[in-house]
Parts: C-alpha cells; structure tokens; sequence
C-alpha cells in the first residue's frame, strides 16, 4: 500500500480509489464500535463520513476532501472566533440527537479543530474512537480543554490563535463546559497518548478555561 495520505495520533488514512479512503490503527484495535457509532449519528443527520465496511483494524468510508479546521485557521482563511462558533454548533448538534442506550448524550470526546473538515458541504466530524454516550457537558469540557491545552503549550503564534477559538467556543456552545472541567481533566491526564510535556499543561489550561469563561479573575 502506498504511504497514507493523513495520519493522527493512533491511525493512518490511506486513499484507495473511487472516493473511499481505508483509516487503519496503527496498535492494532477493532473498529466496529466505532463504525455503529458514526453509522447511528449519520442517520441522525449529523456531518460524518459514510462508513462502508469495517473489520478489525480497518475502516473504509467516503473520502471528505478539504483542509481541517486547523489548516485553516492556521492559513487565515477561517476567523478563529467564527472557527469556535462553528466547533460549539457540531457540539449542539450532535448533542441533540438522542442517545441509543439512554438519557445521556452521544459525545465524540475529542472534537476538536483537528478532527473537523471544512468539505464542500460543510464541516464534517472524523475520528470517532473514543465517542461514546455520557453527559453533554463532558464532551464540551473536554474540547474546551484541548484548545486550553494548546493554548497553554503551543508556540505563542498558535497559543493566541487557539485563546481566540476557544472564546468563540464558550458563549455559543449550548451548556456548562466548566461544570465538568475537573472530570475532563482527570481523564485526559491518564491518556496513553498525551505527551508529558502536555499533561503538565493540562491544570494550566483549565485555568484558562475558567478565566475565559468568566469564572476567575
């Protein structure tokens, strides 16, 4: 197979012909609950790409052209206050669909501008290997917290730039983000594939969080 076209922090994306590309984890894994999960949010209407098979560590689907929400930002072709607008109204959307196992919410946990897609269409959600159902609240406290995290960590170009995301983020997003900071926290301290140097980060980042949220002082 030729070299992938994308890769993230546990899998590679390679194209495969006909609009398709195939999404392999790198450590090995099974993507079926992925690929349900992307399934049930696609009938729900919600902007995935559509999954065509899936088998252990494989996942074909539709093949979204366009830059990430990152590259864009990071180009100056998207606002970053209208790039937070746009990653709390995926949250807001997503969020609204009913869960299937109960009274919670579907929630991706790591929906960021990375893992966003500006396609022809509109914005399209990837990555869906740790979505999963809980509380609302968590999965905007996670995002929150992962701008806050580069904002902390990052380069002071890109720091700025993730601050003013995250601003935009905050007010448009439908619910509390802070109220579940500490939980997110937690959780993202004893992730495998966080970096030292971004797990020290990470009471730094809550902080901002809470300052832009009007919180602290």
């Amino acid at each position: 197979m030729t070299a992938p076209i994308a890769s993230g922090r546990t899998a590679d994306i390679y194209a495969i012909g006909g609009g398709r590309v195939l999404r392999r984890y790198r450590q090995g894994g099974d993507v079926a609950r992925e690929a349900q999960i992307m399934a049930y949010v696609r009938d729900g209407g919600f902007p995935v790409p559509e999954v065509f098979s899936a088998h252990g560590d494989e996942m074909a689907m539709a093949r979204v052209d366009g830059p990430t929400m990152t590259d864009a930002l990071l180009a100056g072709k998207l606002p970053s206050q209208e790039g937070g607008g746009t990653l709390a109204g995926l949250h807001n959307l997503l969020h609204r669909l009913p869960a299937p196992g109960g009274d919670e919410a579907v929630i991706h946990l790591v929906l960021h501008p990375g893992n966003v897609i500006l396609g022809e269409d509109g914005p399209v959600v990837i990555d869906w290997r740790d979505a999963g159902e809980g509380p609302a609240d968590l999965d905007l406290a996670m995002s929150a917290l992962i701008l806050g995290m580069v904002a902390v960590t990052g380069p002071v170009k890109i720091a700025h730039q993730a601050t003013a995301v995250l601003d935009g983020f905050l007010p448009a997003a439908e619910g509390d983000p802070a109220r579940m900071l500490d939980r997110a926290v937690a959780m993202r301290a004893v992730n495998p594939r966080l970096t030292e140097h971004e797990i020290a980060g990470l009471d730094g980042a809550a902080g901002l969080v809470r300052r832009r949220a009007g919180l602290t002082t």
